[in-house]
């Protein structure tokens, strides 16, 4: 078990994802930074898909009653182990009365917290990610709260680990750096419906994270975007990096947690490959959208998820030379 000693702005248990039921609703959910997400489980030497605690601007603090590996990924967010620094995008032994405390993030916005074993609350619709809105998953479907105690699967027990080295952290800072965060969009169904100077200013203006936004949508600032004409929209299927334009004109861009279909048109959808990047940025920070066709959008996603199944793959030929 780990106790939760303070549970930080927003932290939940997630994994990767609930699927086959968005026809009820439901979305996929998840981590909203995949990348930070399956890395920080192959750190601690799990199969790949155990739930992990994804914190939000201001992680938890931990005691951990069990003998563990335990890997923080994400944003640049200090850590302590037992009052000494606990290095990101690394793996570390911890045993039964450690505490580890994971501080307020200086840059970036979310943190992944993996323990050997998995977080172990039962699945919900075979997912163990936290859906707050319909309050599914996690615990009890909601944000952790102090005191709480979070069971832990099997675990792999403290292991030789110091000399596992990647360069994981240099890596990570070309995606989570930045005020400024450029993410590549293909234009979405609606887009031709814009007026030209709307789709000019779409991808050429920054448009600011507003505080107004959390794992449902991005709510964001900038120049009024307008349609050539008003139309009522039947509600169409919407997913992870919509860009939806209401009447008020300012984009908002859905994320892990939207909802499935939505009414307001669509004037771009996010590339998969640079979901990460957004999923890291804060309000206060500018996204500044980029053009990109569909073909390429696949290719560089198929290229992403090879580099990252590389990265995997070394980091999991470590494990087995440790045992």
């Amino acid at each position: 078990m780990i106790d939760v000693i303070e549970a930080g702005l927003f932290t939940t248990v997630q994994d990767g994802g609930r699927f086959g039921y968005r026809h009820a609703g439901v979305p996929a959910g998840g981590a909203m930074d995949a990348w930070a997400y399956r890395l920080a489980n192959a750190l601690v030497g799990n199969n790949g898909d155990e739930a992990v605690l994804e914190a939000t601007m201001a992680g938890p603090t931990l005691r951990f009653r069990v003998e563990a590996v335990v890997a923080v990924c994400g944003g640049d967010f200090p850590c302590t182990l037992n009052g000494r620094t606990f290095a990101l995008w690394k793996p570390m032994a911890v045993e039964p009365g450690d505490v580890l405390e994971v501080g307020v993030c200086r840059t970036g916005f979310r943190a992944y917290i993996a323990v050997s074993g998995g977080i172990d609350v039962p699945p919900v619709m075979g997912s163990r990610s936290t859906y707050v809105p319909a309050q599914l998953g996690g615990l009890s479907g909601r944000p952790l709260q102090r005191g709480d105690a979070l069971p832990v699967g099997v675990t792999h027990g403290r292991r030789v680990i110091g000399r596992m080295r990647w360069g994981l952290a240099s890596a990570a800072r070309r995606y989570i750096g930045g005020k400024t965060k450029t993410v590549r969009a293909v234009p979405g169904p609606e887009y031709d419906e814009f007026t030209p100077a709307s789709r000019r200013q779409f991808f050429a203006a920054r448009y600011e994270v507003t505080t107004q936004s959390d794992r449902i949508g991005y709510r964001l600032s900038g120049p009024t975007l307008a349609l050539v004409r008003e139309r009522e929209m039947v509600s169409e299927a919407v997913v992870f990096g919509t860009v939806q334009v209401p009447a008020s004109g300012q984009p908002i861009v859905l994320m892990a947690d939207s909802q499935t279909t939505g009414g307001y048109p669509r004037i771009a959808q996010v590339a998969a490959v640079d979901l990460p990047i957004l999923a890291q940025a804060r309000p206060g920070d500018f996204i500044q959208f980029q053009p990109i066709g569909p073909e390429e959008a696949m290719w560089l996603y198929k290229e992403q998820q090879q580099r990252l199944a590389r990265w995997i793959a070394a980091i999991r030929r470590q494990w087995e030379g440790e045992r």
